[in-house]
């Protein structure tokens, strides 16, 4: 039986602030989704997780999609050689706006 390697997830300081502009009732979803989805094999693209074709400004690599209507996305990287994935950000995607910390980002 082979064990998969379990990855810590390292939380960006600036993803509390994220969060704080997301209604609480969604942070029990987050934090699950973050847990289930990039625990292990944070890299094995999915229909709803995906590497970023092109660079956003926060340094991300990944990115999950999950929610009502998809409307949660969360940013990371992956550090295979410590086994860590870093958070890097919470945002909401209503249709074609990305909103990170109450801010509009460009994609």
């Amino acid at each position: 039986m082979t064990s998969q390697a379990s990855f810590d997830l390292v939380y960006d300081p600036l993803v509390k602030q994220h969060l704080q502009v997301i209604e609480r009732k969604y942070h029990s979803l987050i934090r699950q989704t973050i847990e289930e989805q990039l625990r292990f094999e944070p890299e094995v693209e999915t229909k709803n997780r995906k590497p970023l074709k092109r660079p956003i400004a926060i340094d991300a690599d990944w990115e999950i999609r999950f929610g009502p209507d998809n409307r949660f996305r969360v940013f990371y990287q992956v550090d295979r050689k410590n086994t860590a994935v870093y958070i890097l950000a919470v945002g909401v995607k209503p249709k074609n706006q990305l909103f990170i910390g109450g801010e509009v980002i460009e994609l």
